[in-house]
């Protein structure tokens, strides 16, 4: 996983005031699930990205954005040192990896918004009945 999301999260909850016994009650999971969650340790934070975002008062992309120092890079600069290629090839892959992460995360957030109000709207159907 990504640790930088793991820390960002971390920041914006302790700037908040909250301890992570709090947010995780807030996001209905064990403090030590959470824990992993900011460590790093999981991809778990996927499932709870849209509470986490809530609790916090934080955008989606303030959460998802790419490390500093990563940004996209002309891949025809040219330069005469190998090493300095491949670190402009890495940077500009990670950068590209991860505008797709993210693109792909916003996705996955639109269907599950779409998911649950079906399912709101399902449950409200079979209220009335």
């Amino acid at each position: 996983m990504n640790t930088s999301i793991g820390k960002r999260i971390r920041s914006y909850r302790e700037e908040r005031g909250f301890s992570q016994e709090e947010l995780a009650e807030k996001l209905h999971i064990s403090r030590s699930t959470y824990q992993r969650i900011e460590n790093g340790e999981t991809n778990s934070w996927i499932n709870h990205i849209e509470n986490i975002c809530t609790s916090l008062n934080v955008e989606l992309d303030d959460i998802l954005k790419p490390e500093e120092g990563y940004t996209q890079i002309n891949k025809e600069n040219t330069s005469n040192e190998n090493s300095s290629n491949n670190m402009i090839q890495n940077q500009t892959n990670n950068y590209n990896g991860s505008d797709k992460l993210t693109e792909s995360l916003l996705d996955q957030i639109t269907f599950l918004k779409e998911e649950n109000q079906r399912l709101r709207n399902e449950i409200e159907q079979l209220k009335n009945i």
